[in-house]
């Protein structure tokens, strides 16, 4: 526990005569949600309790409960917090203005800006149950689904080839995402990384010359050309997906 956040008793303070620490503190649901996202980003999603974040405010941890039922509650609203962000950025556009590859490259680098401000929370975007089983992270959000499909089907795309094209976007997105919010520190359980002074050493390696000899290159970092890449190859593969569906309605 950090100098500044320490146990917060309410009980002593009304017994005490004096008012309850919520009492004096204003709260509010997107109050409590934005400090969880900060806890999240400062310390990582494993020491988030409610009494901690109830330290973090100030208050004692039992009026949290008012804006927010519990911890799985608190979780889903950090999700739906992370994810809205992508509404201020200005740089995101919610129809195509011009064109559908346009609007795609921007809604996946606004994804993107969101993982990398909020690496430690955004494995939570994609293990966090959606409100529907065919909603895909990280393009969760129904708002986000529905104007992304309405977007496609405005372009020209059919039924058909805009849910092919969500189901690409969102695959692309998650892997690519997970891998690099990873190496910054996220736990992404299966997926995650060694730190720096857990790599394996020579000794380690002497079974793997050639795993030993390309380390070097493996550990470099080249996460915004390899996004950058694979994105231009999505755009392609959605294209095809157009043209297909476009001349089979020919």
């Amino acid at each position: 526990m950090s100098d500044d956040e320490q146990y917060v008793d309410g009980d002593a303070d009304l017994v005490a005569g004096d008012p309850m620490p919520s009492a004096r503190v204003p709260l509010s649901r997107d109050r409590i949600v934005a400090t969880a996202l900060a806890f999240i980003d400062e310390q990582g999603l494993p020491g988030l309790t409610m009494r901690r974040l109830g330290e973090r405010l100030g208050v004692e941890a039992m009026s949290l409960y008012r804006y927010v039922p519990g911890r799985e509650d608190l979780l889903d609203a950090v999700v739906e917090a992370t994810v809205a962000e992508m509404q201020a950025d200005d740089e995101v556009v919610n129809t195509p203005a011009d064109g559908w590859q346009d609007y795609v490259i921007r809604l996946a680098h606004g994804v993107r800006r969101v993982a990398l401000r909020h690496p430690k929370a955004f494995p939570l975007v994609a293990s966090r149950p959606a409100e529907a089983p065919w909603l895909r992270p990280p393009l969760r959000s129904l708002d986000w689904v529905e104007s992304f499909l309405d977007a496609l089907v405005g372009e020209g795309f059919d039924d058909e080839a805009a849910v092919g094209a969500y189901r690409a976007f969102t695959s692309f997105l998650l892997g690519h995402l997970l891998l690099e919010v990873a190496t910054r520190g996220a736990d992404v359980g299966p997926l995650d990384v060694l730190e720096p002074e857990q790599e394996p050493g020579a000794d380690a390696l002497a079974e793997y010359p050639t795993v030993r000899r390309l380390a070097g290159d493996l550990s470099q970092d080249h996460s915004a050309t390899e996004f950058e890449e694979a994105l231009e190859d999505l755009v392609n593969r959605l294209a095809l997906i157009f043209n297909e569906h476009q001349r089979g309605h020919h």
